[in-house]
């Protein structure tokens, strides 16, 4: 589940088969007691979306917005995501297992969240992050993503 305003990913999961009432259950946990439900869901047409997933966007009060068949561009930030999962992370690692690819989407959205930057966010990450001057101390390298990627900040000596 994505954020549309800040491109926050709110909530993951990982099955080899998902269904309906899957795919409803991932809907209620995306959303905190304290956080409303979204106001719109952008899906496609895919069966997984089945009767139980629309029982409880009407539930929640939750829009359905359904993209047209096989017009991915319809829902760019869904795919600019995916592509930078595959790109950034997941074209570099073997995964293991169930597990395995649970680490290392936590890991990533992690990156992705707190210090990934956007260009359409003016540099910054979804969860924002304060400027640093030069009084805090030199510039380090701070390893994310097993390594795949780093994030730079200043700390005192």
């Amino acid at each position: 589940m994505l954020r549309l305003d800040r491109r926050r990913v709110l909530h993951f999961n990982v099955t080899a088969h998902p269904t309906a009432e899957w795919t409803a259950r991932q809907l209620v946990e995306a959303f905190s007691e304290e956080e409303a439900p979204a106001r719109f869901v952008v899906r496609d047409r895919d069966k997984v979306y089945g009767e139980r997933f629309q029982q409880v966007t009407e539930v929640l009060g939750i829009e359905e917005v359904i993209t047209a068949a096989r017009t991915p561009w319809q829902n760019p930030y869904a795919e600019r995501i995916i592509g930078s999962l595959r790109r950034d992370c997941l074209d570099h690692v073997i995964v293991l297992d169930e597990q395995h690819l649970l680490r290392i989407l936590r890991d990533y959205f992690g990156y992705y969240n707190e210090s990934r930057c956007h260009l359409s966010l003016a540099g910054d990450a979804p969860e924002g992050r304060k400027r640093q001057g030069p009084e805090l101390g030199r510039v380090i390298a701070v390893s994310q993503v097993g390594g795949l990627h780093h994030r730079y900040e200043r700390r005192a000596a």
